[in-house]
């Protein structure tokens, strides 16, 4: 099956000019960023297989020194496997939770919450994000956040391990980095999660107005991504917990959401989202 994002995107430069990120379309929705940190070296932050990042590390003349790894599911550190049968991954830096460092194939250093991450001279930091699974950890370096399946463009990841004041706290910490903060999620989701926050903030103008940028990139084989923190702060749901027009949506099915604190609002939210109602209504108007 053919990736979601048919058009390459392009190379992004940081806000100091001294790292570039790529975007690397990986399985179907997957998305693998690479963080060129040095001239020709560079970290790849998870991946389902190594192919599509070997084709593209070697039109690009690039060499993977490192992988981070965000979390432990199968086409996050499917790389690992990959890249160790080719013999690769032997002689790399691989990096990833403490908390989850008998799950990490090939791991050679760990990271607990707030450690330094060091790219050559390019300095990040890695944050545990938990709720989507145990052990998750976003890494960010300058103004780019690599936030693996925590916060999505529009939404957030399933609650595997929860609970969802976990996720609720990770979320609304993410929401405090700057607003031109990138958001580098490792999935194309982004119509369905924006779809799903229509569905309970449909007079949100902010929504609105990404939506129709959102679907003329994607209509036209583009990728949506990285979002901002700003965008998600304006219309992602799973952050905007204290909107009353998405409190009053919920209402319907969930009477106790009324006076609900903000991460029961969350649950909630979540809640609603993966019984897929959503996906029954007709598209918006304004997207026809």
């Amino acid at each position: 099956m053919a990736h979601v994002i048919t058009i390459q995107p392009k190379p992004i430069q940081s806000v100091s000019g001294k790292f570039t990120v790529h975007q690397i379309p990986a399985a179907t929705d997957n998305v693998v960023w690479l963080i060129e940190y040095a001239p020709g070296r560079c970290a790849v932050v998870d991946g389902p297989s190594a192919t599509e990042v070997l084709t593209y590390t070697k039109k690009h003349q690039l060499q993977i020194t490192t992988i981070l790894n965000t979390h432990t599911h199968g086409d996050h550190i499917g790389i690992n496997r990959a890249l160790a049968k080719l013999g690769i991954a032997q002689s790399l830096r691989i990096i990833g939770a403490k908390k989850r460092e008998n799950d990490v194939p090939f791991i050679t250093e760990t990271v607990c919450d707030g450690d330094t991450v060091q790219l050559g001279e390019l300095t990040g930091s890695a944050w545990l994000t938990e709720g989507h699974i145990d052990g998750h950890i976003c890494y960010l370096f300058e103004d780019f956040l690599f936030c693996g399946d925590t916060l999505f463009a529009g939404g957030c990841g399933y609650l595997f391990d929860g609970p969802p004041v976990k996720m609720h706290q990770s979320l609304q910490r993410l929401a405090t980095l700057p607003d031109h903060t990138k958001v580098c999620c490792a999935h194309e989701y982004t119509q369905d999660n924006l779809r799903f926050a229509y569905s309970i903030e449909p007079n949100n103008q902010a929504l609105i107005t990404r939506m129709q940028r959102i679907w003329r990139l994607r209509n036209a084989g583009e990728s949506s991504l990285p979002s901002s923190i700003k965008d998600e702060k304006e219309t992602n749901p799973f952050i905007r917990v204290t909107s009353l027009e998405i409190t009053n949506s919920l209402r319907q099915s969930y009477p106790d959401v009324d006076n609900a604190p903000a991460s029961e609002v969350f649950a909630y939210t979540r809640k609603h989202k993966d019984s897929k109602q959503y996906r029954t209504l007709p598209e918006p108007a304004f997207l026809q």
